[in-house]
C-alpha cells in the first residue's frame, strides 16, 4: 500500500537522521584525540563532559530536522533548497549548542570538536540523502517491491498519470491493469478491464491500491464506480489538482508532486498499526515461543511417536490485501490428498483426526507454530482468522464485504473467535464481528481479546 510503504520510507530516513549527530561527533572526536572512542579505555581528560554536548544537539536536530522536514521523502527530489535547509537546520542546532555551552562552566570541552562535528554532520548528511535517494532509484529500476495498482481511468489523463508513478522516483510503482468507464476512451497500455467486470485480485494476485484518475469534468464519476470497487481489499484514492498553495494533511498523499486523496483509507496503513502493533507482536511471540518451549516440545515428539508424517502441516491461506502464505500449524491429521484438506471443513470427531492430534485441537496447541508467521510477518496475533483460498473464493461472491477482513493482518486470535464463531459455524456472523475489530482496533483491545483467548483457550466450543 502506498501510504505504509511512504511511512516505512520515512521512518528509515528519519532513524537514519537522528543517528547522523552520533556518528559526526565520534569522528570529530576521533580527528581532535586520534582515538576511537568506541573502543578506547583511557578517553582524554575532559572527554566524557562531551556526552552531555551529544545529548543537546541531538535532541535539538530532531526538533529542527522535523521543524525542516529533513527526513521527508519528497524533498530529497525537490529541484532546489536542499542544502538552504540543512545549513538553516545545522546552524541553528549548533547555535544552540555553542550558547549553552558558553553560558554553563560546569565541563570543559573542545570548540573544534564541536565545529569539527557540525562539518562531519553536513558530510553524512548530504550523503545520506544522495545514498538514499539512489537507493529508492535502484528499487524503481528494479521493480522491487512495487506497489501494485489498479487504476480507474482508461483516457490520456489515465495514461499520463500512469507513466508518472511508473516513472517517479520517490516509490516503485507499477500499474497492473486498467478500468475503463463507460463512453471513455482508451489511450493506455496494459490489461483493460470494464467498470462491471472488475476482477477481485484475490489469491496471490494481489493489489496495493486503487487509484482513480479521472480528470475534472468527470470526478463525479467517482460516486458512481465506488460500488463496483467495494469487493477489493485494497485502500481507494483519487487523483486530484488541488493548485499549488493547497496543504497536503492527513487523507491526502503527495507523490512526487501528484495529489491523491484518500476515498476509503485504512487503519492498517496508520503509524499506530504499522509500527505500535509490529512492535507488540514481536515481543509477545518472541516471549510466548520462549514460555512454551516445553509444551511444543512435547506435541512434536507425541507427533512424531504416534503417527506417520511430518510434525508440522503447512497450508495456503490468504491474508492482507489478499496475499496467500504459507500459514504453519502442528499436523492434527492423518495425511491424506491436499485437495481434500484445502476444500473440507473439519467436523466433530472427523475420522482423520490422528489420537494426538485431537487433543491438541481440543486445547488450541495445534496453533502454537502460527507464532513463526507472526515473527515473519504473515500474521498478527490478534486479527481476522485467515480462510483457506478455496472458500475465500466461495465467499466473495456470497457475503458483501467479506474481503474487508483482508485490509487487516489476519490473526492466531480475534474477536469472532473468542466469541465463538469459528470453524465451521456461520460467515455472515464471523464478517460482522470481524468488521467490528477493524473499526474499533487499538492495543488495548488486543490486550482485552488475547486475555478472553487465554480464559477459552482448553474450553473451545467449535475446536475439533
Amino acid at each position: 500500500m502506498i501510504r505504509s510503504r511512504l511511512s516505512f520510507v520515512r521512518l528509515y530516513l528519519r532513524i537514519l537522521t537522528l543517528l547522523l549527530p552520533v556518528l559526526a561527533y565520534f569522528t570529530a572526536v576521533r580527528i581532535r584525540f586520534g582515538i576511537n572512542f568506541f573502543f578506547s579505555r583511557q578517553p582524554p581528560s575532559g572527554l566524557p563532559s562531551y556526552w552531555g554536548v551529544l545529548l543537546l544537539t541531538t535532541i535539538l536536530w530532531a526538533i529542527v530536522a522535523e521543524e525542516a522536514g529533513l527526513w521527508n521523502v519528497e524533498q530529497l527530489y525537490a529541484p532546489s533548497g536542499k542544502s538552504r535547509r540543512l545549513l538553516e537546520a545545522m546552524a541553528f542546532t549548533y547555535a544552540v549548542v555553542m550558547a549553552v555551552g558558553f553560558l554553563y562552566r560546569g565541563a570543559s570541552y573542545s570548540r573544534l570538536v564541536i565545529g569539527l562535528s557540525a562539518c562531519a554532520l553536513f558530510v553524512y548528511a548530504t550523503i545520506t540523502r544522495v545514498v538514499f535517494r539512489v537507493f529508492l532509484e535502484f528499487l524503481r529500476k528494479k521493480d522491487r517491491k512495487a506497489a501494485k495498482i489498479l487504476m480507474v481511468g482508461t483516457d490520456q489523463f489515465a495514461r499520463r498519470a500512469a507513466l508518472s508513478l511508473e516513472q517517479g522516483e520517490v516509490l516503485p510503482c507499477r500499474v497492473v491493469g486498467f478500468v475503463r468507464l463507460p463512453d471513455q476512451k482508451v489511450a493506455v497500455e496494459g490489461p483493460v478491464h470494464e467498470v462491471n467486470a472488475i476482477p477481485t485480485f484475490s489469491n496471490g494476485h494481489s493489489i496495493s491500491d486503487v487509484i482513480i484518475a479521472l480528470p475534472a469534468p468527470r470526478l463525479a464519476d467517482v460516486q458512481k464506480v465506488m460500488p463496483y470497487l467495494e469487493k477489493l481489499c485494497a485502500p481507494i484514492r483519487v487523483i486530484v489538482d488541488l493548485g499549488d498553495n493547497v496543504g497536503v494533511r492527513d487523507r491526502l498523499i503527495d507523490l512526487g508532486g501528484m495529489h491523491m486523496l484518500d476515498l476509503r483509507s485504512t487503519l492498517a496503513e496508520s503509524g499506530s498499526y504499522l509500527f505500535q502493533k509490529r512492535i507488540f507482536d514481536v515481543v509477545f511471540s518472541i516471549l510466548f515461543l520462549i514460555l512454551s518451549l516445553p509444551v511444543t516440545f512435547t506435541a512434536a515428539i507425541a507427533i512424531k511417536l504416534t503417527s506417520r508424517g511430518p510434525i508440522f502441516f503447512v497450508q495456503d491461506r490468504v491474508g492482507l490485501n489478499g496475499r496467500v502464505f504459507h500459514m504453519i500449524k502442528f499436523r492434527t491429521m492423518k495425511q491424506g490428498s491436499r485437495e481434500e484438506a484445502d476444500t473440507r471443513w473439519t467436523s466433530p470427531k472427523d475420522p482423520r483426526r490422528t489420537a494426538v492430534g485431537a487433543l491438541l485441537r481440543k486445547w488450541n496447541l495445534d496453533e502454537l507454530p502460527q507464532f513463526i508467521n507472526v515473527l515473519m510477518g504473515d500474521m498478527s496475533v490478534v486479527g481476522p482468522r485467515p480462510e483457506r483460498p478455496y472458500f475465500v473464493e466461495t465467499f466473495l461472491e456470497q457475503f458483501e464485504r467479506y474481503n474487508a477482513r483482508h485490509m487487516f493482518k489476519v490473526g492466531i486470535t480475534g474477536w469472532a473467535q473468542v466469541n465463538g464463531w469459528r470453524g465451521d459455524t456461520s460467515i455472515a456472523k464471523r464478517v460482522e464481528y470481524d468488521l467490528y475489530y477493524l473499526r474499533n482496533w487499538s492495543l488495548t483491545f488486543d490486550l482485552q481479546i488475547i486475555i478472553m483467548t487465554m480464559f477459552s483457550m482448553f474450553n473451545s466450543r467449535n475446536a475439533y
